[in-house]
């Protein structure tokens, strides 16, 4: 394989690997949502055109500076339905020195 296949196979596996699919969580239920971020693990939820977050099935996806959040998301027939976890950073202005 020359050079440049090789360089525009990988950029196509890069690029497919970036896109993710945003799920509007108005239009699934809610155990359709959970089942969603349940098979997905990380995915991407939006709540309007504009509004969207990233959905972790568990909490220890996080890194070592952020701290899980439950991510409530509005859904057909749950107006806050528990899809999974937010990661958030942790406030690291304790006050002390």
């Amino acid at each position: 394989m020359t050079r440049l296949a090789c360089a525009l196979l990988l950029a196509v596996l890069a690029t497919g690997a970036a896109a993710q699919e945003w799920i509007d969580t108005r239009s699934l239920t809610c155990a359709a949502l959970q089942q969603r971020v349940a098979r997905g693990r990380t995915v991407i939820l939006a709540r309007s055109a504009t509004a969207y977050e990233t959905v972790h099935l568990d909490s220890g996806s996080c890194s070592l500076d952020e701290t899980g959040a439950p991510a409530f998301e509005p859904s057909v027939d749950v107006p806050s339905c528990l899809a999974g976890w937010l990661c958030k950073q942790r406030n690291s202005d304790s006050g002390q020195r």
